[in-house]
């Protein structure tokens, strides 16, 4: 009857209360929303003309810099260097330390191949896993498949002035197809400059169209130069995937609560019965 059930509800009040004294944890799964970015920065020669001030490279270490300060911390940010070939600097990660280390480590030498920087972004953004020749990359890229990464982005900070023999639109097709957009900042005067380079003069300017194609592949955006509103729109439209990922977390104050509706109903049903507690 009522005074049974009073009693138990009393009784099992007294125990979860006494396991909420223990400050219990339990793990639960924890909602996270998640992108990927790869700064890709131009390490030719040619960045360091100075139509840019104070040269481009150092314009695009600054605007990369002022990416990772103002991106949000769900964001894992890796960092690429292109020149003549590609290097990954730095994985994806959320450490922004790790990061701004990787940018200050960029050193102009050698040519341009902005074919080998978005292949080195989509080895880095898909783990390194990305295995293609280039017979295929100058086949049907309908036919090859590297996955789907509609969450990641990659910013290419160059002047466009490609010398590879590594076709970039054929990357950014790839990019494109798996769900990777390209957004492109280009550096440096479209009219043209010189920059010495081992006691020679050689004339460099901005290529603009090239850099356009890539980013039009792909759905991604051309921005003339790196300033705040151009890096800030770049995360801004990053489409965020939602992850959840377990976590211990303290349950304590759920646990009282549970135990203090067990009191409050073992003594209202009392009350209810006898006009006491218990």
């Amino acid at each position: 009857g009522l005074p049974r059930l009073s009693a138990a509800l009393l009784l099992t009040a007294l125990a979860v209360l006494t396991l909420a004294a223990a400050r219990p944890h339990a793990t639960v799964a924890e909602l996270r929303r998640e992108g990927t970015v790869v700064l890709a920065v131009d390490t030719s020669t040619s960045m360091t003309a100075a139509d840019l001030a104070p040269t481009r490279i150092e314009a695009a270490r600054a605007a990369a810099k002022a990416f990772v300060a103002q991106a949000p911390g769900s964001i894992r940010i890796g960092v690429v260097s292109f020149g003549g070939g590609a290097v990954v600097l730095q994985a994806p990660t959320t450490v922004r330390e790790d990061v701004v280390a990787a940018v200050d480590r960029l050193v102009p030498q050698g040519g341009t191949s902005i074919g080998q920087g978005i292949f080195a972004a989509l080895q880095s953004i898909t783990g390194g896993t990305l295995r293609l020749t280039e017979e295929q990359l100058g086949g049907d890229l309908d036919e090859v498949d590297i996955g789907y990464y509609g969450s990641s982005v990659l910013v290419m900070f160059t002047d466009g002035e490609d010398t590879s023999r590594l076709d970039p639109l054929r990357l950014a097709e790839l990019a494109g197809t798996a769900g990777v957009r390209i957004h492109t900042v280009g550096l440096g005067d479209p009219q043209g400059t010189t920059v010495t380079v081992d006691g020679f003069t050689v004339a460099t300017r901005l290529d603009e169209k090239l850099l356009r194609d890539v980013s039009q592949t792909t759905g991604g955006s051309y921005f003339a130069a790196p300033d705040e509103a151009a890096l800030a729109a770049v995360y801004g439209g990053i489409d965020l995937q939602w992850t959840a990922e377990p976590a211990r977390t303290e349950v304590t104050a759920l646990v009282a609560a549970l135990g203090l509706v067990l009191l409050v109903a073992g003594a209202g049903t009392g009350i209810v019965r006898t006009g006491r507690v218990i």
